[in-house]
């Protein structure tokens, strides 16, 4: 599904899910799980936690599930995955429903992750949170995009729309095993391939009674109700609206087809630049010839020089040299009085542990990567938190001096 501002679609969110659940699983360990659990050190523990989620992310950005497309605007599942994270940490009260809900479940069944069925259960909590999550940044950034308003609800409301035209086409694409459902779906017998399985191309042909029978036949065919036929409440302004759904499907499929030319018109001038470069090739082609290059010696005499004498500097010139001068080493300046540790874990927050433009004598012999910030808390003789405090300072005044910078 593609909507205006939307990051996260789901052929990709499956991807990003477990790469959060996989990683989540990875750093909640047991003191870790106990902090979460403690409401006086909660937020210290939720800060831990999304530093070390982070790390596992970038340790996996370059991995296969990590490198996989996680969009259709090419944001890779780890760069998605890694957006909540930080989101997770910006939101405060994001982060205090995932440890209330960890919390919750210890109440009830005690040190629940030490169960043979622990991690599950741990995985989902998470996975639960981030789903909660992912929409209410969608549906944010869909409002600022349209200056329309969106509940996370109604855009969780978007993706079943969505979802449930893909199913629909697939169930007409396959009407003969599906023969009673796609009857029910189209309200008449069908006795020859119908008309609407070759015109489902795609959101845009889809109708609104169809999602409505549709969804009443799930539960005959597979089981399970529908979404738009369960006891939950959170599609009660759909149930029975086919006018809301048609039109939440007609702004699906128009944004569709607006985006669906995937910068069609820079395209045009491929053949253009490939006629450039050709003709480039062949002019230094023929420049090489055969014979020994042709080059005049220098010309004897300082007239570069003379020429230069009665040229005047601009007035301003000294001034700007100084000005040029005084804004050099933004960050040298910056991080002029923190410490080594305080400094690598900048770094660390804001490229990553591995990255090319880092020294050697920065790394770690043993992974090639920086310091953890544990490491580095110890290699500062100072306890995390504390580490964690100077290294925010440092990256607000980095965050000040580049806006001066700006308005200069």
């Amino acid at each position: 599904m593609r909507l205006p501002g939307t990051r996260y679609q789901e052929h990709g969110w499956e991807q990003v899910r477990k790469l959060l659940g996989q990683c989540s699983l990875h750093v909640l360990d047991a003191a870790l799980i106990e902090r979460l659990c403690a409401a006086d050190a909660r937020a210290a523990a939720l800060a831990d936690y999304v530093d070390a989620l982070a790390l596992a992310l970038h340790g996996h950005a370059r991995r296969h599930r990590g490198e996989a497309p996680g969009n259709s605007y090419g944001d890779s599942v780890a760069e998605l995955a890694l957006m909540l994270a930080y989101e997770l940490q910006a939101r405060a009260s994001d982060g205090e429903a995932l440890a209330a809900a960890i919390a919750a479940e210890r109440a009830r069944l005690g040190d629940f992750w030490q169960r043979p069925e622990g991690a599950a259960l741990l995985r989902k909590k998470v996975n639960d949170a981030f789903a909660v999550l992912r929409d209410k940044v969608d549906s944010d950034n869909y409002m600022a995009a349209c200056g329309r308003p969106c509940s996370p609800n109604r855009m969780y409301a978007y993706r079943m729309l969505d979802t449930a035209s893909s199913d629909i086409a697939r169930l007409f694409a396959d009407w003969r095993s599906h023969r009673a459902q796609v009857s029910a779906i189209l309200g008449r017998p069908i006795e020859a391939e119908p008309i609407e399985a070759r015109q489902m191309q795609g959101v845009a042909d889809c109708r609104a009674e169809w999602i409505l029978r549709w969804s009443a036949t799930l539960e005959e065919h597979t089981g399970s109700p529908g979404p738009l036929d369960t006891k939950s409440k959170r599609f009660d302004s759909l149930k029975g609206s086919a006018a809301k759904i048609q039109q939440m499907l007609d702004e699906i499929a128009e944004y569709e087809q607006l985006s669906a030319n995937r910068e069609a018109d820079w395209r045009l001038d491929e053949a253009t630049a490939t006629d450039w470069l050709d003709d480039l090739a062949s002019v230094f082609a023929a420049a090489l010839g055969e014979g020994p290059d042709q080059i005049l010696p220098p010309e004897d005499g300082n007239d570069d020089d003379a020429q230069a004498d009665p040229v005047s500097a601009s007035p301003r010139y000294q001034d700007m040299a100084r000005s040029t001068q005084d804004r050099r080493g933004h960050v040298e300046r910056s991080l002029s009085g923190v410490s080594e540790g305080a400094r690598l874990a900048v770094y660390l927050k804001l490229l990553g542990p591995a990255d090319d433009s880092y020294p050697p004598d920065w790394l770690m012999e043993a992974t090639g990567e920086l310091p953890t910030m544990q490491q580095l808390a110890a290699r500062d003789g100072v306890s995390l938190p504390t580490l964690r405090k100077r290294r925010d300072e440092a990256i607000a005044r980095l965050q000040s001096l580049a806006g001066a910078g700006e308005g200069e």
